[in-house]
């Protein structure tokens, strides 16, 4: 069991703002002209500061007050990260409302459900297609009175049920012109356990939850992260993970405190190039963004051969040495140092600048990466610092840190925070990120939330020192018909490490007498080499389903399997006709794998793995 924070970790939290609002108010006062944010125009680049985005924001809120939203009562947002998004949720918090936040690839059913759920008044919908969603389900959301729409004109149909942000805009205007105190007076009336946002698990089955997240919340991770010291005021964040998620989200409120700026683009097809530009010096991303970044330039190299290739291999080679050393606190010396020198002028460097040359560390989490994945990048001398928590922690409940911290962990705990490994491994958590429930809900928060307070995260882990290592899932853990327990995660991780073309790799084994594995492949990374190997010109699945195909994919389970225990082996694989996406309901918006319903999906093929 960890101990509670002691009296020097609680005194980091000195800092801490009462209220989400506060956070807000009190970056403004004391950084006015600093740049805020920044997103992506016509000619570039735009900036605002932080008085612009609170002038912008005060309007908004006012304009929701207009509109009838009460304190609490929830405002949704339907909508890609963007700037929009942020100014929008903004408006929400300082009219003391509750945000409720949906992903824009959410199914008219769910978003129905989420609506009528939280009892959403008022909606924020980036364009017709979310409006479409939500005029098709009309009947089942009684409480919502007042569409948003960010993008484009209402249809004609819609009447007064739609607005555009505009007119919004000059509702508050005149809203403040009539009563200049009117945000002031809905800030007054907020306290630290008033709810601030309803997120809705995305969920791997059944119905989405709603995580009640207090503001007592986000002042916690704001004032703890500031605590660690891992970030400055002078840091420039790159923003492009969905800001429906809690991973978005905390990024927002670590920002409120601390004062950094953040460039911000949901386009994940732009992160590369957006980084490129940007420069900026740190970026929190899911592990698939590794994944496809490291497998795409290791293809790269491969297709370039020769010297080339060699060379590439030689640097990394050179590189791995010295991640070694730096991971024991020393730095190379003597004919390493020299090597090392020239492998980072001729190849490390150029990988750097490919995020633009500035990142002082990446932040990973929302789901488990490969140890050797982030081995890889350190080698390129770019640190991925690891992190830890749940929609029901509010993102954040571990991290690694720049001058302290250990590859393969996801960090040591949260000032103030108290973490306990139960019997059977599950780890718990008590401390002042934790939700206050789930939304009507009380018998499944009373499911996770014990009568001491305990948080159980149905996730599998221990401690070394102070690092925590997460295992598994507790759920994903699976049991072979010969009684061998198998973690697939650390299995499906290593395979995406070494093959540079998969996508995704579900390893499936409950009371089955072997381990079989659904693959797919990365489209781009595949149809390169396809290029390369006579299949130039055929389809995603021509390419995929080819004899050529399953030999390359052999090799590397070969690979994988060399390094596993006999009973985790791999022994049979399929390789899926196309990749498994959000879109395609396989994926979580976070990138996760939703391992239930792809079992279910392709049920069949499994099983005539086993006939």
């Amino acid at each position: 069991m960890k101990p509670v924070a002691d009296g020097p970790q609680l005194a980091l939290l000195s800092n801490r703002k009462e209220h989400l609002a506060q956070m807000f108010l009190d970056r403004v006062v004391s950084t006015p002209d600093r740049e805020a944010f920044r997103a992506p125009a016509a000619d570039g680049w735009r900036s605002v500061t932080w008085q612009e985005t609170e002038d912008l924001v005060r309007r908004r809120a006012a304009g929701l007050v207009a509109l009838g939203l009460q304190p609490e009562e929830r405002v949704g947002l339907a909508a890609s990260t963007r700037l929009e998004w942020v100014q929008c949720y903004l408006a929400g918090i300082l009219a003391a409302a509750a945000t409720t936040t949906i992903y824009p690839t959410t199914m008219a059913t769910d978003v129905a459900y989420i609506v009528a759920d939280a009892e959403v008044q008022v909606i924020f919908a980036e364009d017709a297609s979310q409006v479409d969603k939500l005029r098709d389900h009309k009947a089942e959301t009684p409480s919502l009175h007042k569409v948003i729409l960010i993008d484009g004109e209402p249809d004609e149909r819609d009447g007064d049920w739609v607005m555009t942000l505009a007119a919004l805009d000059e509702l508050g205007a005149k809203q403040l012109e009539d009563n200049p105190e009117t945000v002031n007076e809905r800030i007054a009336q907020v306290e630290p356990e008033h709810l601030c946002t309803l997120v809705y698990t995305s969920g791997t089955t059944g119905r989405p939850k709603g995580v009640r997240l207090p503001h007592s919340v986000w002042t916690y991770e704001g004032a703890a992260v500031e605590g660690i010291r891992v970030l400055s005021p002078d840091d420039l964040q790159l923003l492009w993970l969905p800001l429906s998620h809690v991973f978005g989200q905390v990024l927002l409120a670590v920002q409120f405190q601390i004062g950094f700026a953040t460039a911000i683009d949901g386009r994940v097809d732009k992160i590369v190039e957006n980084a490129a530009v940007v420069q900026p010096t740190f970026m929190a991303a899911a592990p698939r963004v590794f994944e496809k970044a490291h497998g795409r330039i290791v293809t790269m190299m491969e297709a370039e051969g020769g010297v080339k290739a060699k060379l590439f291999h030689w640097a990394f080679g050179v590189g791995a040495k010295v991640s070694s050393l730096r991971q024991q606190g020393k730095e190379p010396g003597g004919v390493l140092a020299a090597q090392y020198s020239l492998a980072d002028k001729l190849v490390l460097s150029k990988i750097r600048a490919r995020f633009g040359g500035r990142i002082r560390f990446f932040v990973s989490g929302s789901a488990a990466l490969d140890k050797h994945l982030a081995e890889w990048f350190h080698a390129a001398g770019l640190l991925i610092l690891e992190g830890y928590g749940l929609s029901e922690t509010a993102a954040g409940s571990t991290l690694n840190r720049p001058d302290h911290y250990r590859l393969g962990s996801v960090g040591p705990i949260f000032p103030a925070s108290e973490f306990k490994i139960a019997e059977d491994g599950e780890i718990l958590i008590k401390g002042p990120g934790v939700m206050s429930g789930y939304h009507n809900l009380p018998d499944q928060t009373a499911d996770v939330i014990d009568a001491d307070g305990w948080f159980h995260t149905g996730d599998i882990g221990h401690f070394e020192d102070e690092f925590l290592f997460i295992t598994d899932r507790k759920k994903d853990l699976f049991k072979t018909s010969g009684g061998k327990y198998v973690a697939p995660q650390v299995i499906e991780g290593r395979f995406k490490m070494i093959c540079p073309y998969a996508s995704q790799f579900l390893v499936h084994g409950n009371q089955r007498n072997f381990v079989s594995a659904l693959v797919t492949l990365d489209p781009e990374a595949i149809q390169g080499w396809a290029d390369q190997n006579g299949l130039g010109g055929k389809s995603y699945a021509e390419i995929v389903t080819s004899e050529a195909a399953e030999k390359l994919v052999q090799g590397y389970v070969d690979e994988l399997n060399s390094g596993l225990n006999r009973w985790e082996t791999i022994k049979k694989f399929t390789i899926l006709d196309r990749d498994l996406t959000v879109e395609g309901g396989e994926m979580t918006p976070s990138l996760k794998l939703k391992r239930k319903y792809v079992e279910t999906t392709y049920g069949d093929l499994l099983d005539k793995m086993y006939d």
